[in-house]
């Protein structure tokens, strides 16, 4: 661990507790000794973090200080890393432009160290990316205005048919999307993939549920927990 990520570990201990923690348990926590630990924090004291106590009686982090915005340990820059290569290329193109937006926007404000951790992040991303002729952002676009959607669709069987839907998920695998939505005309929750899709149009119609609930009872009745 380097002394960046030990310090913001150590913030995010005080910060969790509302009474003051001793030492010696902060510590342990940290894998540091006393004496560093006793340095850290002094440390942090000359940066602005408004922590009491003193060695024997414990520490605590008063309210009113704020982390610094944009402090990550490796294995989060790497979680980064890894989400945004991945988005870069399973997802449509607006969305992998916006990923690669949002990188280098982490990157260009991260101290030299960090900034290191993250142009050396090694995961990769393999190809494999469905090919699909549908819009997916305008898809994308429907769930967040929650807009109605008329969709042709061809099951698995080959069979045809016009749906009118509430879209409120879209589900990235690694071969299929999945578009999850309340069908008017089955009156239950249903699941579409999207490159059976032959055509659709997002109506100027919201519809009358909000998208956090139908995702919510969707998990609940499919027993899918929250990411």
């Amino acid at each position: 661990m380097s002394r960046t990520e030990r310090l913001l570990a150590l913030l995010q201990l005080l910060r969790a507790h509302r009474f003051p923690l001793p030492g010696a348990r902060l510590a342990a926590e940290l894998g540091i000794s006393l004496r560093t630990l006793y340095r850290d924090v002094a440390t942090l004291q000359a940066q602005g973090a408004d922590i009491e106590g003193e060695p024997g009686l414990g520490y605590v982090l008063r309210p009113g200080f704020m982390l610094p915005p944009l402090m990550f340990s490796a294995e989060e820059l790497e979680a980064l890393v890894l989400g945004s290569r991945w988005v870069a290329s399973r997802t449509d193109e607006p969305l992998g432009v916006a990923a690669r937006t949002a990188i280098a926007k982490i990157a260009a404000v991260l101290p030299g160290e960090l900034r290191d951790e993250l142009d050396a992040a090694a995961l990769l991303i393999g190809p494999g990316q469905p090919p699909t002729t549908v819009d997916l952002a305008a898809l994308r676009g429907a769930i967040r205005a929650e807009r109605k959607l008329r969709i042709a669709y061809f099951d698995l069987q080959g069979r045809g048919s016009q749906r009118t839907l509430w879209p409120f998920a879209l589900a990235f695998f690694d071969h299929v999307r999945m578009l999850a939505a309340w069908c008017e005309t089955r009156q239950d929750f249903r699941h579409f993939r999207v490159d059976r899709i032959t055509a659709f149009e997002v109506l100027g119609e919201r519809y009358p549920r909000r998208r956090q609930a139908l995702l919510a009872e969707w998990r609940t009745q499919n027993d899918i927990p929250p990411q």
